[in-house]
């Protein structure tokens, strides 16, 4: 069946944002006296919904997160990079596309600006923010595809985590799961998407679901 339309996640898939996240909040957490290392924190909270990761954290005391949303902001502009391979892959990339993240509008597009590909992706940004559920549920997905007029059976989407993989299987669509990222690959395994490593081979894999 051919494919109309890829839709890339945007943390772990276009930007290298997870290692920053994971280590900032691996470390805000701890100061609440959480215990937790980095393994946890990438198993419980890689590619949750913002209302998903407030509901697990609760209170804080007043400051915390202003603190840790200016500790993730610096770091994110000193340290931000897009994924290797992923600007070759959207050069050859001959299917529309468009991004459908769990993050919010202005974190997205900032990130996006930051590495360079935001004006790859102009009017074709998705957020949980426009949907009732973010992911694991396939609400953002359909809406991405009904907003540009794809079919889901006609998409195909791009993830590294398994929120998104089970998101992505619940909207009926094909997915590709990157498995070279932080996410252990045992993990994304068996959800029913096909693993690759190297962001730069895309271009062909989605041809290949079109044989």
């Amino acid at each position: 069946m051919a494919v109309d339309l890829v839709i890339f996640d945007c943390d772990g898939v276009l930007v290298d944002s997870e290692p920053i996240s994971v280590r900032v909040g691996t470390a805000a957490l701890r100061r609440l006296g959480w215990s937790i290392d980095e393994t946890e924190y990438i198993e419980r909270f890689v590619g949750c919904t913002n209302d998903y990761w407030e509901e697990q954290v609760g209170e804080t005391p007043p400051g915390w997160r202003d603190q840790l949303r200016a500790e993730y902001t610096a770091a994110v502009r000193a340290e931000l990079r897009a994924i290797r391979g992923i600007e070759e892959a959207l050069d050859r990339l001959t299917v529309p596309s468009c991004v459908a993240s769990n993050g919010r509008h202005t974190v997205i597009r900032h990130s996006l600006e930051l590495v360079g590909l935001a004006g790859r992706f102009d009017g074709r940004v998705f957020s949980a923010e426009d949907v009732a559920r973010g992911k694991p549920e396939p609400d953002l997905f359909l809406h991405a595809a009904a907003t540009l007029g794809a079919e889901p059976e006609r998409c195909v989407v791009v993830e590294d985590s398994p929120f998104g993989v089970t998101a992505a299987m619940r909207a009926g669509m094909r997915c590709l799961a990157f498995a070279g990222g932080l996410i252990p690959p045992d993990r994304l395994a068996g959800l029913g998407a096909t693993l690759f490593h190297d962001p730069a081979t895309l271009p062909e894999l989605i041809t290949s679901f079109e044989r």
